[in-house]
């Protein structure tokens, strides 16, 4: 494409971090109005490559031409005022300040809180993806926050949006909507890189697309021409696997909810009013919903971090409600859990990944990574090198920072740890957020075979795909309610999709 042509080129754009290229030799162009696909399994380079257009990070070679001019981006506020937005995959919010005050800190011209609040209701409302402007963020759910990520973008008015995994954790009808945005965004000339694991969303929505592996450009492509499959061979350089569904034999009911209610203490949050459900011995039970409708509430009374009644939840035969997180894991290593927040909750970001795992693993007789009070450091690296190693996390080994792993490698890593730890019951949230398509197919696998050897599992996702293709019974949960648990195999995700929206009739217990 010509570089006259184009509103972004990019030419020979390398990137180290010691002896590993993240990027190397990338050529990449984008016109003006075209939106276009950077595709790569986990690792591969793409957000590195992001953020040195967006001035985050510089590269070691290459040139940026900006309509047809050549420039150099040194920080993010150089490439807003060129006219470039970023949604990053990773979040980066003030958790202890509102929406407002987050926004504001990335404006570059300075505005009113009354009047940016109004602009971030009718941007946010206007697009479809509503925002309170004087919540805090570390009241939101995952959802939500991505939604300030995207309104913060789109009230700069950029003439290039990137957007790393921007539907993540949005539902089908949000993704839609999104979509319905970003084309029309395009038709008004605004250009568009897009990141994504989701292949049938790029597919649907991209112009073209640019494929990295291994830190270069493996391929480029319009990807409404090819299908899943071979997007996906072009990806991760094999094809896709096919789920095995081993044959499992339904044990004891591991985990029971009796009625549980519990005020929120967010006063824009949701209270969790009478939820009933139970997961038996190698059963997966999926519950889907709108991020924001009681998810974080029911995670948090269940995995500890909020107490109720002790009658409310049995895990392996004891009433728990009670009890902290650290005894809920120790009822013979009764609970395992994966949060939806990956940095923060399932990983401290400023600690190593050896650190990490003995994190949630100190207190396993058979891993032995705590001996009369004190760490055992060899135990601790050898631990996390086998999460590494069986998970295929992309890394510099146990010592490396959990922060300087990409979003799907940390993931992995995370679920990884929970695994080998052998529960009896897991409780997972967003396992494969942000994944690549080929190590969100293995950890599916992962959780089909725990289901095959007996372990009970509670998947909550926000990817209907994801339960439909793993999950026995599914359950929507919408504005603090749980719909009836239905098999899989007698709904659908139409229905699943009206039940999301509230329009269901509780299941009496």
């Amino acid at each position: 494409m010509n570089t006259v042509a184009s509103r972004l080129t990019l030419e020979g754009m390398t990137k180290a971090y010691g002896t590993m290229r993240a990027n190397e030799d990338i050529y990449l162009s984008v016109a003006p109005g075209e939106i276009h696909a950077v595709l790569g399994e986990n690792g591969a380079g793409k957000s590195t490559l992001m953020k040195m257009i967006y001035g985050v990070v510089m590269p070691d070679a290459g040139q940026v031409s900006w309509n047809g001019q050549p420039v150099q981006i040194k920080s993010p506020a150089a490439a807003r005022a060129l006219g470039i937005g970023m949604v990053f995959q990773h979040f980066s919010l003030f958790e202890t300040l509102t929406v407002a005050e987050n926004i504001a800190l990335s404006m570059d011209e300075k505005c009113a809180m009354d009047a940016l609040s109004r602009r971030i209701e009718e941007v946010s409302e206007h697009y479809g993806l509503p925002i309170a402007p004087h919540r805090l963020v570390h009241h939101l759910s995952v959802g939500e926050r991505q939604r300030v990520e995207i309104v913060r973008a789109l009230l700069q008015k950029p003439q290039l949006l990137i957007m790393d995994e921007p539907t993540s954790v949005l539902t089908p009808q949000a993704v839609e909507k999104l979509f319905v945005t970003l084309r029309q965004l395009a038709s008004e000339g605004c250009s568009i890189l897009y990141i994504s694991h989701k292949l049938d969303e790029i597919q649907s929505l991209c112009d073209g697309a640019t494929v990295l592996r291994h830190g270069k450009v493996s391929g480029e492509c319009n990807p409404r021409e090819q299908t899943v499959e071979s997007l996906a061979q072009m990806m991760i350089g094999r094809s896709l696997p096919h789920y095995e569904h081993p044959d499992a034999v339904l044990g004891e009911t591991c985990l029971s909810v009796n009625h549980l209610s519990l005020a929120t203490d967010d006063p824009f949050g949701v209270d969790i009013k009478d939820v009933s459900l139970s997961v038996r011995a190698g059963e997966i039970l999926g519950i889907a919903g709108v991020s924001g409708n009681g998810q974080a509430e029911l995670l948090a009374a269940l995995s500890g971090e909020r107490t109720v009644q002790a009658s409310m939840i049995n895990i392996s035969g004891v009433q728990a409600g009670q009890l902290p997180a650290a005894a809920r894991r120790q009822l013979g290593m009764g609970l395992c859990f994966v949060p939806e927040e990956r940095l923060g909750k399932g990983a401290v970001p400023s600690m190593t990944l050896a650190q990490n795992a003995l994190l949630t693993a100190y207190g396993s007789p058979e891993l032995k990574l705590v001996k009369n009070g004190l760490k055992q450091k060899d135990a601790m690296r050898d631990f996390a090198n086998r999460c590494i190693t069986e998970f295929n996390v992309k890394c510099d080994g146990p010592d490396a920072m959990a922060s300087s792993l990409s979003g799907g490698n940390l993931q992995k890593f995370i679920m990884g740890r929970e695994i080998l730890l052998a529960p009896k019951l897991m409780v997972v949230a967003q396992p494969t957020w942000g994944v690549d398509v080929g190590a969100a197919a293995f950890l599916r696998q992962k959780l089909l075979d725990l289901a095959g050897a007996g372990v009970a599992i509670l998947l909550i996702s926000e990817e209907l795909d994801e339960i439909f293709q793993v999950a026995d019974n599914i359950a929507v949960i919408a504005d603090g309610r749980l719909s009836p648990i239905k098999s899989v195999d007698d709904t659908t995700p139409e229905e699943i999709g009206v039940w999301m929206s509230g329009l269901f009739t509780e299941a009496t217990v």
